[in-house]
């Protein structure tokens, strides 16, 4: 699997870093850095339920 960001969407609130904090982190000037854009299967769980808490829905796990 993959996260995909909608970066235009992605407004910096830090939920999914909240959920995935080994997968995401919000920079200072609120832009997102993906740690690890191909979590592992023991890191899929994490990925989900930050995708899931993402209120903008910018978001997603596709298939690579």
């Amino acid at each position: 699997m993959k996260i995909v960001v909608d970066y235009v969407k992605c407004t910096g609130l830090g939920m999914c870093e909240a959920e995935a904090p080994d997968l995401f982190e919000v920079q200072d000037d609120g832009s997102l850095l993906v740690l690890n854009e191909c979590p592992g299967a023991d890191q899929l769980a994490a990925a989900q339920a930050a995708v899931d808490s993402c209120p903008t829905e910018a978001l997603t796990l596709v298939e690579d």
